[in-house]
């Protein structure tokens, strides 16, 4: 059988191939099929699973093979959670796009905003960018998305958990028309808000499942250590960091400033290391980031900021300093490693305060966990039982009551007395309650 006699999805799967894309993963061989005949898609798949691709593929099917609603609005839109997801599928997009008339043009927050402008002046087919600076193009009339023909939301979970999910009513109201596709991208189709958005979103979509969330990987090795308080945990950092088989480290903690700390820890330690976090501008994380994919830092130190999408193929290990709060950025940290058929080792540093974390964890993954020993750092921490744990928990869950209800309470103050001001302007004094003795 000749290329040209089989269907369109799997020639552009074996086109690709030829251009050093990988063959056909699960999620792209069923997904492809569903997006190139038009329909909308709700699909979720394990990080790494290739499915950057099970969305360009029919994006570039569609604007090669049809003709555009409109001369000048994008035809294509991506939306990623973060500036450094975004940049990874635009240098994927642009090789499909080479040596083709087709344009396509980064839109993030951080960056010149009338680099952008000029950018967007050209009319690209494809836009790819972060929700908030997207909207904000939106507002002052520089982007027009009324003939957009194909929106694709990556790693929507994520987008929802970081609070976009305004921007994103946004975008989706803007382009509201019949004759746009949708498809979204989650790790999950378990997270409520991701379901009540899509029934709001897409057009009866096909949902397509690759793998459970809580999937494991076969092709990383998981690790795990107990310690009794952070400088414990240091002592075994150093004691993995020194492990002659590492190539690069990923080193994830809770907060932006223990990033800021570890990483300074390790340079005048003599290692070659760089934090990134939030906090940084987007010149700075493009660099650091930049600087690691190409093997000029071998430590990176991040918060979550780097624990989906990207695609470092140099990762040997991924060190869990802090385990985290949500249990399934746990499998999203550790899928930073053992990818493209390479090996993976994923240890996990867990202390007192870590505790409530792991077990989550250990529920999401669905098996007993057990902890491994280095010898000559033993700790005196062995867990916190279950009735401590539950109390820990509910008194969590009473402070941060009481937290609300103070929150609410000063909102309530503070429109009562908007009221009395305004009333005040207009020549009306209203009476204020007096207070019982």
């Amino acid at each position: 059988m000749l290329i040209e006699d089989l269907p369109v999805d799997r020639r552009l799967i074996i086109s690709l191939s030829h251009l050093g894309f990988s063959e056909a993963t699960k999620i792209q061989a069923q997904a492809v099929p569903v997006a190139v005949a038009g329909k909308d898609l709700l699909a979720s798949s394990k990080t790494g699973s290739g499915k950057t691709l099970a969305y360009l593929l029919p994006a570039m099917q569609r604007v090669l093979k049809t003709r555009a609603l409109t001369k000048r609005d994008p035809r294509v839109l991506i939306l990623t959670p973060t500036r450094e997801l975004a940049k990874q599928v635009y240098s994927q997009l642009r090789l499909l796009v080479a040596n083709t008339s087709l344009k396509s043009t980064l839109v993030l927050g951080g960056e010149n905003f009338n680099e952008q402008v000029k950018q967007l002046d050209k009319d690209p087919q494809f836009v790819v960018g972060t929700p908030g600076r997207i909207v904000d193009h939106l507002k002052k009339g520089l982007l027009h998305l009324h003939g957009l023909e194909l929106l694709i939301l990556d790693e929507a979970d994520r987008m929802l958990d970081l609070g976009f999910a305004e921007q994103l009513k946004a975008i989706n109201d803007e382009a509201n028309h019949r004759l746009r596709q949708t498809l979204l991208f989650s790790a999950t189709l378990g997270h409520a808000e991701v379901n009540e958005f899509a029934a709001n979103m897409l057009k009866a979509p096909v949902r397509i499942s690759v793998g459970e969330e809580n999937q494991q990987h076969s092709e990383i090795t998981q690790r795990f250590y107990l310690a009794d308080n952070l400088n414990q945990k240091e002592k075994l950092l150093f004691h993995f960091i020194n492990d002659a088989a590492i190539k690069q480290a990923i080193i994830f903690t809770a907060t932006r400033s223990d990033t800021e700390r570890l990483s300074e820890t390790l340079i005048a330690k003599g290692y070659s290391a760089s934090a990134l976090h939030g906090d940084l501008t987007q010149s700075n994380r493009n660099q650091i980031m930049d600087d690691f994919a190409r093997g000029k830092k071998a430590i990176l130190v991040t918060t979550d900021i780097a624990s989906r999408g990207l695609d470092l193929l140099n990762v040997s290990h991924v060190i869990n300093f802090d385990i985290p709060k949500h249990s399934e950025e746990y499998i999203h940290r550790i899928g930073r490693t053992g990818r493209a058929g390479e090996k993976g080792d994923a240890i996990s540093i867990v202390g007192p305060k870590d505790w409530l974390n792991f077990k989550k964890v250990e529920a999401f993954v669905q098996q007993i966990i057990t902890f491994d020993c280095v010898e000559g750092i033993q700790p005196k921490f062995k867990g916190i039982k279950e009735v401590q744990a539950k109390v820990a928990d509910n008194k969590g869950a009473m402070v941060e009551g009481k937290h609300k209800v103070a929150k609410k309470k000063v909102k309530v103050k503070k429109a009562v007395n908007k009221i009395f001001h305004e009333a005040q302007e207009i020549g009306f004094t209203p009476m204020r309650r007096k207070k019982k003795d």
